[in-house]
């Protein structure tokens, strides 16, 4: 699964990745997970299954879902699990949310 985080500028959910990574590698699950800024995301909907946006960005989340259409999910990572850079809890997040999208 590919899994893209975006922020304002791409920085402030760097550590949440690394999190993610150190999670994920744990599970032994086959994942991509990398941030971008939100002024990058155009050239990164083809290589992504799932969007999370920073709780800082979420007013975009109608903007970014329509560049994107019904292809990949987006989603507002929770606030609670941002701020604490829960790797685990944000890639079991992920997760839930592509679930749900090949369940439509």
């Amino acid at each position: 699964m590919n899994i893209l985080l975006v922020c304002q500028m791409g920085a402030s959910t760097g550590i949440l990745v690394e999190k993610m990574k150190e999670a994920a590698k744990k599970e032994g699950g086959d994942y991509k997970i990398w941030a971008n800024d939100i002024y990058s995301v155009k050239s990164e909907l083809n290589n992504c299954d799932v969007i999370l946006l920073g709780p800082q960005i979420r007013l975009q989340k109608n903007k970014i879902q329509g560049m994107v259409g019904e292809s990949v999910p987006v989603e507002v990572i929770p606030p609670v699990d941002y701020g604490r850079c829960n790797g685990k809890a944000v890639l079991e997040f992920a997760k839930k949310i592509a679930k749900q999208e090949v369940e439509k």
